[in-house]
């Protein structure tokens, strides 16, 4: 669950760090790129521990909140599974070109 979580999480900072102030987006690096703890984070930035965890619940929350908006994780896990089968269907004789314009008008729908 943590590695899921933490996958998540890069992927969600990856998509929406650009709509964090500078202060999340280098409590978010540190912590989930970095590896710090929030020990480390504190005593780096001279606040508590509890002000660095605070930081980077509100910030995940927002993350969150910006995918249920946006979906623009989501979208990218879809063209990713869509890409993969096109990949198999391009390789597949079998496959008609039906087969692959299907999947290839799919990825368009996804955006």
């Amino acid at each position: 669950m943590l590695i899921e979580k933490t996958t998540r999480m890069n992927f969600l900072f990856d998509f929406y760090q650009a709509l964090l102030t500078d202060k999340q987006r280098s409590y978010m690096e540190l912590y989930y790129l970095d590896d710090l703890s929030l020990g480390e984070i504190a005593e780096s930035y001279k606040v508590s521990r509890q002000a660095v965890y605070d930081n980077i619940r509100r910030t995940e929350a927002m993350l969150e909140e910006y995918e249920d908006k946006l979906r623009l994780f989501e979208k990218f896990g879809e063209r990713q599974q869509i890409l993969e089968q096109l990949t198999i269907a391009i390789k597949d004789e079998t496959k008609t070109v039906e087969d692959r314009l299907t999947l290839i008008n799919q990825l368009k729908e996804t955006d």
